[in-house]
């Protein structure tokens, strides 16, 4: 089911898609377009990103990963997984800047997806919330490098879990205005840019702070 409507914030409108996707059960999610620019949108779904894909060929999802590489909790583990050891082998040829680092809190690597629906995997770290000096400034940094490296590498169709919002402990809140704000300011010259959002808490984050950030 699709409808067209218009989200607010007391001070403006800006037009939105919905489309409620159900499984078949009692519960059901929306993904949710917004247009950043006339070649630009921004797309807000609950899911698994490990099974995102939009063509196959020019898309990616970003792992938000650890600063080695090589695999770890949460997202991590599930794209090194559900990609195969492939993945694994491609990452620990990835050179290291420092010994056992590949890819440092902030910036961003990319290896091609393998076993995954989506073509190519691009890493990013986001910063551990009560450690980095400046988490705000990190964590756009990740979002900003991510899709400075999908453009780069002619990446079409890019998706992001919420970075920083598991283990690292990253305030929900705190962590959607950053990514929507991030997203905003740099996603020109990709056709379409996506959150693909695991738990209900962070789903709802994210589509406040697009309420907020999107408005005309």
């Amino acid at each position: 089911m699709e409808h067209r409507g218009a989200v607010a914030n007391g001070s403006g409108l800006s037009s939105a898609r919905v489309l409620t996707l159900s499984n078949g059960g009692d519960n059901s999610r929306e993904l949710v377009s917004f247009q950043l620019s006339p070649l630009t949108s921004l797309k807000i779904q609950k899911g698994d990103i490990t099974q995102w894909s939009a063509d196959g060929s020019s898309d990616a999802i970003v792992n938000p990963a650890n600063e080695g590489m090589l695999g770890g909790a949460g997202a991590d583990g599930a794209i090194h997984r559900a990609a195969g050891p492939e993945l694994h082998n491609a990452c620990y040829q990835v050179p290291e800047v420092r010994p056992g680092i590949r890819c440092p809190t902030g910036e961003a690597r990319i290896t091609p997806g393998f076993r995954l629906p989506a073509s190519h995997v691009i890493y990013t770290v986001g910063p551990i919330y009560d450690v980095d000096r400046n988490p705000r400034v990190s964590l756009g940094n990740a979002y900003r490098n991510s899709l400075r490296v999908a453009k780069e590498n002619n990446i079409q169709y890019a998706a992001f879990p919420a970075i920083s919002c598991g283990v690292h402990r990253y305030p929900y809140d705190e962590a959607a205005s950053v990514a929507i704000s991030t997203v905003k300011e740099f996603a020109d010259g990709l056709k379409e840019v996506h959150f693909v959002l695991f738990l209900d808490e962070i789903y709802d984050a994210w589509m406040k702070a697009a309420r907020e950030l999107l408005s005309d």
